[in-house]
């Protein structure tokens, strides 16, 4: 990391329930460079044993508040940052957040009554709206006059037609904001981006992007645009992910309310923390584990069920996008899981995909055979530069 003495920077916060990912552009690169000049991580933060990570560094064990460990996370990372700055200045920080509501589909400047509003959108996605909105709040307060700026999820999915939005619900539910809102956008914009750069019309027909993480959906592009996705009113909904459920018949949380007197709050627990490969397995939410103990049943199970959920998910789409010519995988999942991968795609040879098992292994750029019909790549995303350059427009329009 070179210092330069008066170089602006740009910071990018991810903060999650129980982690904080940050990244820290140079914002006289123009373009912005995709590679920041450091990024690193706190994570545990709700536990017992809270560590630090930067740049590949190894991990340093923290000690925090135990009363307030987030706010104390922040107020870590922040003097981390300071004693790197060598005479340059951090002159706007941009948060990825997850909801922006039916009211804000392009990145703002948060103040007072942007956080307001966003802070009423808490219910909607209880994982991280909360923790995102606790690190503007605190920085707004301390640091009034430096740029906030929020970069939304839900932002990038604008583009689908009505019909994908709503709900089969009674009309006065849309007057009142219910609608599939779609999530993991900053994630899409980047590969609709790079996508187009590394492949041209090759990917501006019928794409399809798995972003596959410990949370999980699918985003149908046609001109590289949102046309349909796997998550809607929260992020719940679509594929079954690491703790949370995916798509699920209503009627068996009322089931399970009714004959189990489940509150409100331990259904939401039940199915944003115990379900999904957790749930199911009874032993991980990882796929890398469970994947180690497929010589038990449970875990066959949930990886089965986990592949199975992608493959109907991802023919519900390629109907939506009628055909389908390139899919896509990304982020933790998408981009290291080569056995996940191949399940997936060869729960798809009616379509014609077919893999190359060397370049599959390999996390190579494309994975796919010659004689494939629909060309499948694995592309790294990358959230906090679509957030930086988000940022950039900003405080300098």
């Amino acid at each position: 990391m070179t210092h330069a003495a008066g170089r602006q920077l740009i910071l990018v916060l991810n903060c999650g329930s129980s982690s904080i990912k940050f990244a820290l552009f140079d914002a006289a690169d123009a373009p912005l460079s995709r590679t920041p000049a450091w990024s690193g991580r706190i994570e545990g933060i709700s536990g017992d044993a809270p560590e630090f990570s930067a740049d590949g560094s190894a991990q340093e064990s923290l000690t925090l508040d135990r009363e307030r460990p987030y706010f104390a996370a922040l107020a870590f990372l922040r003097q981390r940052i300071r004693d790197r700055l060598d005479g340059r200045q951090v002159v706007a920080i941009a948060h990825r957040v997850v909801h922006g509501g039916s009211k804000y589909f392009a990145p703002v400047r948060v103040d007072a009554t942007v956080l307001a509003d966003l802070k009423s959108y808490i219910p909607l996605a209880p994982l991280h709206q909360p923790f995102a909105l606790e690190a503007i709040d605190a920085l707004l307060s301390e640091l009034p006059g430096l740029p906030q700026v929020a970069c939304f999820d839900t932002a990038f999915h604008q583009s689908m037609p009505t019909v994908e939005k709503m709900l089969p619900l009674p009309r006065w539910a849309w007057d009142q904001g219910l609608r599939r809102y779609g999530f993991h956008g900053l994630s899409y914009a980047y590969l609709a981006q790079v996508l187009g750069e590394r492949y041209g019309d090759g990917a501006r027909g019928r794409t399809l992007v798995a972003h596959l993480g410990s949370g999980a959906s699918l985003c149908a592009m046609h001109g590289l645009q949102s046309v349909a996705t796997t998550m809607g009113f929260s992020a719940l909904d679509g594929l079954m992910m690491g703790t949370r459920c995916g798509a699920l018949d209503p009627g068996a949380v009322i089931h399970l309310m009714e004959m189990r007197k489940l509150s409100l709050e331990q259904v939401a627990r039940m199915l944003y923390h115990e379900s999904g490969l957790l749930g199911v397995s009874g032993i991980s939410s990882d796929p890398r584990v469970l994947l180690q103990h497929e010589d038990e049943e449970h875990a066959r199970e949930a990886l089965a069920l986990y592949v199975r959920s992608a493959v109907r998910e991802i023919g519900a789409l390629v109907a939506a996008l009628n055909g389908l010519d390139m899919l896509a995988f990304t982020a933790g999942i998408g981009e290291h899981n080569a056995a996940i991968r191949e399940r997936i795609c060869a729960g798809l040879g009616f379509l014609g995909v077919e893999l190359d098992p060397s370049a599959n292994a390999a996390h190579a750029p494309v994975i796919s055979s010659a004689s494939s019909k629909v060309r499948v790549v694995v592309e790294p995303t990358n959230e906090e530069w679509v957030a930086a350059t988000a940022a950039t427009a900003i405080i300098h329009h």
